[in-house]
């Protein structure tokens, strides 16, 4: 008896369309099918792959671990392959989901504001967006394209350069009127300076003069948090002093809501930031590549002297 002929990526597309849907009903209603026909085809699919994808109940669906990793795969997998039929039709509209990883104050602050453009352009490019400081890896994460900041290891990833930004050191102006300001490198040791809890390339707050130059070992010695955003809303707060990026608060420091410190011993040092991905070259996906062309285009650091005017 001849061996029945599986149409995979048929098995693929509503396997996905019944974890967004929730449920194997209004899965059946998007698919044009009747909800039995699709619970068995899933049923069929987890016989097949030998495990369970999802565990029934009478009120939810619930995907197991490996329904979980087979659900991720399989969203790539048919985004990619909507990419692949868009090339060979000539088609000029990227779609798929676009997972992407980016720092928290680069989100906040740049990208996010962006995103209603970036839909405008481009409506059937679904973007998954995770905020995040610390540096995760693109493979194990199943992201298409991360946006890091500071110096770029050989990780055999490609990057595409999106502005630098200077740094500075703020308080605000309530901390300034219980402990004073600070005027020389020496006196933050009587300060309160707070700090990220993630691993950093460089060591310290590098300070100079022109003559004289200091380095302050991170401090943290108050408070360390998470991303460079809560550290910023702590600084708003009157919790201590923080090295900021300036675009992050430029509008704080405009608007007197924040006070910039040592501008004299500001070494103008740039931080650089990349938007990063795996290299695919002529094959990349089209959402993939708008994507990083709109970065390059709206989501650019602006432009940041070493001092205020």
């Amino acid at each position: 008896m001849a061996r029945q002929e599986i149409n995979r990526s048929a098995e693929l597309e509503v396997f996905v369309r019944v974890v967004d849907a929730g449920n194997f009903s209004a899965a059946a209603r998007a698919l044009d099918m009747t909800p039995s026909a699709v619970s068995k085809l899933v049923a069929r699919l987890e016989v097949r792959l030998g495990t369970r994808l999802l565990v029934r109940s009478s009120r939810q669906l619930r995907l197991t671990t490996e329904g979980c990793v087979f659900y991720e795969r399989g969203v790539r997998i048919l985004a990619d392959l909507d990419d692949a039929e868009c090339s060979a039709a000539a088609s000029s509209v990227p779609k798929g989901r676009l997972r992407v990883n980016v720092n928290v104050p680069y989100g906040q602050h740049l990208l996010l504001p962006m995103v209603p453009a970036f839909y405008t352009r481009y409506p059937q490019v679904q973007l998954d967006i995770v905020l995040a400081d610390e540096v995760m890896d693109l493979y194990e994460h199943r992201t298409d394209v991360a946006v890091r900041a500071g110096p770029m290891r050989d990780s055999g990833l490609i990057a595409r350069h999106l502005g630098s930004t200077a740094k500075v050191i703020v308080g605000a102006p309530r901390y300034f009127e219980e402990r004073g300001l600070v005027q020389t490198p020496g006196e933050l040791a009587g300060h309160l300076l707070l700090d990220v809890n993630y691993r950093r390339a460089d060591s310290g707050w590098r300070l100079q003069d022109g003559t004289s130059e200091e380095t302050v070992i991170y401090p943290g010695n108050h408070l360390r948090v998470s991303n460079g955003e809560a550290l910023r809303q702590l600084v708003l707060a009157g919790a201590g002093l923080a090295r900021l990026s300036r675009f992050q608060v430029e509008n704080d420091i405009r608007t007197g809501r924040l006070l910039p410190v040592l501008e004299p011993w500001n070494p103008g040092d740039q931080e650089t930031f990349y938007a990063v991905y795996v290299g695919q070259g002529a094959l990349m996906p089209q959402r993939i590549r708008v994507f990083l062309d709109f970065l390059a285009e709206h989501v650019r650091l602006p432009e940041t002297p070493s001092g205020f005017e």
